[in-house]
């Protein structure tokens, strides 16, 4: 495992991306322990990020050298896929000193994500090549060969340029690596709620939909900062709408099993793939909204096409 940061595959590009397939939690161990310690015995910062389970595993098999390891329960830190590049990667790559190899476990999808998260998990894994491309990291994906779907470990293929298949064989190229072709196959449209009730904003609304949400927001059981935090991503979207989307959109909240969603529509079309998902910096002003949308909830998916945008936003009840 101590060739993973060093396997870069055809390309020179310095970032290593590889998905690491185990089917119990011994090949599991034996694919993430060595990869942490030879970072360590590099000097290399490391970060493992992971569900709580696992991450115990790990924390124990490391013993004393757990302490020199940033360790994050991904079920909490990534529970919305768009928070993990801005909130948990980029957060920990970025601290480090410039020049030096940056080694991170992250496993975003495990099962128990629910049909609405996937997609959302999916893109996340295919936009992490984009943003970490020319960066000297490498970011060890596990994959639960054996709980997971076909699906999902087909797609593990095609949004890592390296896999290493079950039972710790060598690491590969991917045949079937196409992370844009991922982005734009979850791109998927999100249908209207019927019976939501909708509002109709512009400019001149935007205080009274931030209002609504929260009065919506209320009756449907929130409290307190999740509260709060609807307001605060109301606030976000719609005015995202207005100067990006048209000059206005629509906004619908509904409850949903123990979630109360927020939806906004509105005739713009995102771009930039990565929007919302990079940490602000002077030279790049705009994005800061749905960076901070994806900060606060707890699940976001996106649609975005010729006919419009549309963002929709969990909160936990």
């Amino acid at each position: 495992m101590s060739a993973v940061a060093e396997h870069a595959g055809t390309t020179p590009d310095p970032f290593v991306h590889p998905a690491l397939f185990y089917r119990d939690e011994r090949e599991y161990l034996e694919g993430t322990v060595p990869f942490v310690r030879a970072g360590l015995a590099a000097g290399e910062p490391v970060a493992v990020a992971v569900p709580g389970d696992r991450l115990r595993l790990i924390r124990d098999a490391l013993g004393d050298d757990a302490k020199t390891v940033r360790l994050l329960d991904m079920r909490e830190a990534g529970r919305n896929p768009g928070r993990i590049i801005p909130g948990v990667l980029r957060s920990f790559a970025d601290a480090q000193p410039a020049g030096r190899r940056v080694r991170i476990i992250g496993e975003p999808i495990w099962a128990g994500r629910s049909a609405s998260e996937y997609p959302a998990c999916a893109q996340h894994e295919a936009l992490i090549n984009a943003a970490f491309r020319g960066r000297t990291v490498t970011i060890l994906c596990p994959y639960d060969a054996v709980r997971l779907p076909e699906t999902v470990l087909a797609d593990a293929h095609a949004t890592h340029p390296v896999v290493i298949p079950a039972g710790s064989g060598p690491a590969q190229d991917s045949a079937a690596y196409a992370p844009d072709a991922v982005v734009a196959r979850y791109n998927e449209p999100l249908p209207l709620v019927p019976d939501a009730p909708a509002f109709s904003f512009t400019a001149e609304s935007l205080t009274q939909a931030r209002h609504l949400a929260s009065e919506e927001g209320r009756r449907l059981g929130l409290t307190g900062v999740a509260l709060e935090d609807l307001a605060l991503a109301t606030a976000e979207l719609t005015t995202n709408s207005v100067v990006h989307g048209g000059g206005s959109g629509v906004l619908r909240v509904w409850g949903e099993d123990r979630h109360v969603v927020c939806e906004v529509r509105d005739r713009g079309r995102l771009t930039d793939p990565l929007a919302g998902r990079r940490p602000p910096t002077r030279d790049r002003p705009g994005g800061r909204g749905l960076l901070l949308v994806n900060l606060i909830a707890d699940l976001v998916r996106t649609h975005t096409g010729d006919e419009g945008t549309t963002v929709r936003c969990w909160f936990a009840r």
